[in-house]
Order: C-alpha cells, then sequence, then structure tokens
C-alpha cells in the first residue's frame, strides 16, 4: 500500500474510534448520576457501617457530600461521562488500531497479538475489580473511623471521584505486572532463577511503588496495593518458569532435529 494509502487509511480507523467515543460520551453523560452512584457505592456502605458502630461519629447515617461551585456537578458529570466513555469505545478503538495495523502481520504474529491484547485487558479489568470490590470499602472504613463528634468529615464531590479513579487505574496498572514478565521471559531478558533470587528487594519495591501510586497518603492503601504485587511477582515466577521450561523444550527438539539430519547425512 502506496503512503498516501496508509495515511487514508489511519484517518479512517481514527474516524472509526472517534465516532464511537463520541457516542459513548453522549449515552455514559445521559447516565452520568447512575455511575456516579456506583462509584459512590463502596464509600456509602463504609459511612453506613461506620455511622453504625460510631454512632455520633459522622454528621447523619447517610452519606454526604458538598461541592465548592454551582458548575461543580456538570463538570463531574462531564469527567465522570469522559472516563466512562474511553471504557465503553476502548474495545471498538483497539478494533480499529488492529484493523491498521494487522494486514502488515503474519498469521502467527496476529494470533500472539490478539491473546496478548485479550489478556492484558482482563488483567487491567482484574485489578479495577479488585479494587472496586475488595479494597476501596475497607480503606474508606478505616479512613472514615478518624472521625469523632468533635472532628467530622467535609466530602467534596470531585475529590471522591478522582480518588476513585486514580486508585482503580493504579491497581488495573500493576495487574499488568504477569503479562510485563511473561514478555520479558519470552525474548529472553529474565528467568525465573533471577526472578526468584530478587524476590526479597521486589518486596521493598512493592511497598516503595504502593506509596508512590496510591493517591492517598495513609498506610493502608499502600499496603493495599503493596500485597497484591508481591502475589502477582510470584505468580509472574512461575508464568517465567513455564516459559523457560517451553524454551528449553523447543530448543532441544529442535537439536534433536539438526541431529538427525546430520546423522542422515
Amino acid at each position: 500500500m502506496p503512503f498516501v494509502e496508509h495515511l487514508r487509511e489511519l484517518r479512517k480507523r481514527l474516524r472509526n474510534a472517534a465516532a464511537a467515543f463520541a457516542v459513548a460520551f453522549i449515552v455514559c453523560f445521559i447516565f452520568a448520576d447512575q455511575i456516579y452512584d456506583f462509584i459512590r457505592a463502596p464509600l456509602d456502605h463504609s459511612w453506613e457501617t461506620v455511622a453504625r458502630e460510631h454512632p455520633g461519629s459522622l454528621p447523619t447515617e447517610k452519606t454526604t457530600m458538598v461541592y465548592p461551585s454551582v458548575v461543580t456537578p456538570f463538570w463531574l458529570d462531564m469527567s465522570v461521562a469522559m472516563w466512562a466513555a474511553i471504557f465503553v469505545a476502548s474495545p471498538l478503538s483497539f478494533y480499529q488500531l488492529w484493523k491498521f495495523i494487522a494486514p502488515g502481520l503474519y498469521k502467527r504474529e496476529r494470533r500472539i497479538g490478539i491473546a496478548f491484547a485479550a489478556c492484558s485487558a482482563l488483567c487491567f479489568l482484574a485489578g479495577a475489580a479488585f479494587c472496586y470490590f475488595f479494597v476501596l470499602e475497607s480503606l474508606f472504613t478505616f479512613l472514615l473511623g478518624y472521625a469523632t463528634p468533635d472532628k467530622q468529615p467535609t466530602l467534596f464531590v470531585t475529590e471522591y471521584f478522582d480518588l476513585t479513579r486514580n486508585m482503580m487505574l493504579a491497581f488495573g496498572a500493576v495487574f499488568e505486572l504477569p503479562m510485563l514478565i511473561f514478555f520479558l521471559a519470552s525474548v529472553g531478558l529474565v528467568t525465573h532463577r533471577g526472578l526468584w533470587k530478587f524476590n526479597r528487594w521486589f518486596i521493598v519495591i512493592a511497598f516503595v511503588v504502593g506509596a508512590i501510586l496510591t493517591p492517598s497518603p495513609d498506610v493502608v492503601s499502600q499496603i493495599m496495593m503493596a500485597l497484591p504485587m508481591i502475589v502477582l511477582y510470584n505468580f509472574s515466577i512461575v508464568i517465567a518458569w513455564i516459559v523457560v521450561k517451553r524454551k528449553a523444550k523447543r530448543a532441544a527438539a529442535e537439536r534433536a532435529a539438526e541431529d538427525a539430519e546430520d546423522e542422515d547425512r
């Protein structure tokens, strides 16, 4: 395909991806309140738990949130719709990207690319889901436990959304660790033996990374991010071991085939 045709094809794919995002944004903006209520559910449960276990520590039994400006609710809906639209439109956007690059790949490379992209997406979604279902409520319950009748929280809607979004994105990125190790092991940059020797140092790195990635400065959120990283790292060692064993088996089979050819000669 000539260079100009490549540009035309790229323009077509970008146009389709932009159209998909625009449609998703409009739909998500219509349901922005419901999406935000879903995101706020862990805080609501934590608030009710703390209000029930420590009467008088919170101003009301139900979650109360405020905003500093009259335009804040509108921009909050815009932000919620934008991020939700990115997730909703991402399958079609990646499909358009794939349609652009796939013609230049061999059949085996296409299979590997599809499998790698699917596993990466699943790992990211698993990290975000882990954060939403297992981390946020425990984290908010711990933090709201500091409230007293003389020291009560005032929660802003935008700050809560930013915190929750950043936490879910950070956990999604952390859960990509097995895919990263798989790639590095496949190209021969790491082995299971080297990863195991580095394990004790990775524990320290996990807590440092947890402190950097978590938007909240509290120790609990850092520990909740560091522990899954340590588990995923050790799981990645198993993945690296499988990859190295397969490469060694394949290399042995190739050497055996070469020896058989030499004997025939």
